[in-house]
């Protein structure tokens, strides 16, 4: 038994508020089941896995209000093999990136290679946000839609007054929870283990028919780019509903539920509104607390799919998140590399609100007894 029990009525139905990855819903797993003699186990060149990428990519194209001549791209890896990607086939000449947090800089660093100038990265400290400044030479702005790592969200948009570059968006966290105007970006590139609800190791994007007429520029110029990472591959496979090589089967089969009950439910719009709902929920009750206090001071900057509370000192968030985790609520603890005395809670969207609600009774219930 757990030194502290927390009563049953405060409990969420559901214990997972993990950042990624995230809860997957009861119905994703059926439908797993459901299709899994069809699909798992068989070649992904056939009409049956062939026929599930292109629901996937129409579902996709469809949730995100796709403007014509966007294209739904889907490839093996993950977000960080999309980082490696661009710095092959998107880049042209130098990035701008701007980093306020760990994934921030990670394609910071994807894009300090030895065949591109030097990125020019705008840095702002964790618990707030960079935003991209129009520079001469730049030809690609990438940020984070919503820094995981941190809680802060900034906002998309194009850069004024720097028509020809194109906009890159790491929209890992936020894709499908957070509403957007995807003819703002060139690239908004996301892997489905957030509010998508599946396993990592696939990256997709929505890419404008700028960014697919650079990929293809790039790769006919002669530059090496590894086959596994030219995203003209990306380009051309999913035109056909596959990838270049083998996908593993069964998170497509759980991103083609969450697509379709996304969409079934009224699509951006209202799992934005549903986001919103809970994390605004958990800023309240920190906001009213003496104990806790949202880590992103800005509310205009704060995520509304990972909300980062700092707790006062004297008052252990490891062993808060410990005793929660004892109780069967779990991954409630901060992004390792931040060190803070902080609970990281995802507000996905397939997190239920009224979960949310529960769950900060539960805390208000251990650190009453902590004391």
């Amino acid at each position: 038994m757990p030194e502290i029990r927390i009563p049953a009525e405060l409990l969420p139905l559901d214990g997972r508020f993990g950042c990624g990855p995230s809860l997957v819903r009861p119905a994703q797993v059926d439908h797993l089941v459901a299709h899994s003699v069809n699909v798992l186990g068989t070649s992904h060149r056939q009409p049956p896995v062939k026929e599930m990428v292109g629901r996937i990519r129409s579902g996709i194209a469809s949730l995100f209000r796709a403007p014509d001549g966007y294209e739904v791209v889907l490839a093996n890896g993950g977000a960080t093999a999309f980082w490696d990607a661009a710095a092959y086939g998107l880049v042209e000449r130098r990035a701008q990136n701007a980093v306020f947090g760990e994934f921030g800089s990670k394609f910071a660093s994807a894009v300090t290679t030895p065949w591109l100038e030097a990125p020019d990265v705008r840095e702002a400290p964790a618990g707030s946000i960079a935003v991209p400044e129009p520079v001469e030479g730049v030809d690609v702005y990438a940020w984070p839609h919503n820094e995981t790592s941190t809680g802060a969200m900034a906002p998309i948009g194009r850069v004024a007054g720097d028509p020809g570059a194109l906009t890159v968006v790491d929209a890992t966290s936020a894709a499908g929870g957070v509403d957007v105007d995807i003819a703002q970006t060139d690239a908004y590139y996301f892997a489905p283990q957030k509010n998508f609800g599946s396993d990592g190791g696939l990256w997709l994007a929505l890419l404008s028919p700028a960014a697919i007429e650079r990929i293809e520029r790039l790769d006919a110029s002669g530059r090496y780019i590894p086959e596994t990472l030219r995203l003209r591959h990306a380009v051309e496979n999913s035109r056909k509903n596959q990838t270049l090589n083998t996908p593993a089967l069964s998170p497509l089969l759980l991103l083609e539920a969450q697509i379709e009950w996304l969409n079934e439910h009224g699509g951006l719009a209202w799992a934005a509104e549903r986001t919103a709902r809970s994390s605004s929920t958990i800023y309240r009750w920190a906001d009213e607390r003496d104990f806790a206090t949202p880590f992103v001071g800005d509310p205009a900057w704060r995520s509304q799919v990972v909300a980062t509370i700092d707790l006062v000192e004297g008052v252990d968030a490891a062993a808060v998140a410990r005793t929660l985790r004892e109780n069967g609520i779990v991954d409630t603890e901060p992004y390792r590399k931040l060190g803070r005395n902080q609970l990281r809670i995802a507000t996905f969207v397939s997190i239920d609100p009224d979960d949310v609600s529960r769950l900060t009774r539960a805390i208000d219930f251990v650190v009453e007894r902590l004391g």
